[in-house]
């Protein structure tokens, strides 16, 4: 944990009170797990790795921090809600909503964000039954295909907005079987969290 913890620490983005408020997130995410499937028991042995790590890499690859940053599938809050505490502590110009289906997951979210000072919007709604959300960001993480991720992303994302996916092995395949309905322009970044894994960052998209 301290390994990933140091790791944190080098991205520009973090800083002793956005520890403060992960370690805040750490102890809830815990509690709740035990009643609620939010992550599996083995990632949360290694949380600063496998979520605190892996959702704030996300932030620091968006080309800009303002405007709407929406969540799709938030779940446990990875990458939305620690992308939230970034902004804040960052002094970012930017909203954050969060969207999860699953009543109890919602209700954790609202939580964290409670308990971190963190302001959030969290809608418990289905991602096709939102209304369009016109977001500047768009992330996911292990929600869907990528096909079905760009049907979401022309939904509710800006027609100049770009979308920041996680992906893992197979998102070679993904982006294959995505260009038989959609056109985009997609740039790779290695994931620093898991070797297979990339984060996509996404626009222009279209289509076909």
């Amino acid at each position: 944990m301290t390994d990933a913890k140091d790791r944190l620490r080098t991205l520009p983005c973090v800083t002793d009170a956005v520890i403060d408020a992960l370690e805040t997130y750490e102890d809830l995410l815990r509690k709740w797990n035990q009643s609620i499937n939010l992550v599996s028991r083995e990632t949360l042995q290694n949380v600063w790795e496998r979520h605190f790590l892996d959702s704030a890499q996300v932030y620091s690859l968006a080309t800009t921090h303002s405007g709407l940053w929406a969540d799709l599938g938030s779940g446990g809050g990875f990458p939305g809600l620690v992308v939230a505490i970034l902004g804040l502590h960052s002094g970012a110009d930017m909203t954050v909503t969060l969207i999860e289906s699953d009543i109890r997951k919602a209700t954790f979210l609202r939580a964290v964000a409670r308990e971190t000072g963190v302001p959030v919007t969290v809608i418990s709604q289905r991602i096709e039954e939102t209304p369009p959300l016109g977001a500047r960001i768009l992330t996911a993480r292990a929600l869907a295909p990528l096909d079905e991720l760009l049907g979401f992303a022309e939904r509710h994302l800006k027609h100049d907005g770009e979308a920041l996916f996680q992906k893992g092995a197979k998102h070679r395949q993904e982006q294959r079987d995505a260009l038989e309905s959609w056109r985009f322009r997609c740039e790779e970044f290695p994931s620093m969290t898991d070797d297979q894994a990339v984060i996509l960052r996404i626009s222009e998209i279209a289509r076909a």
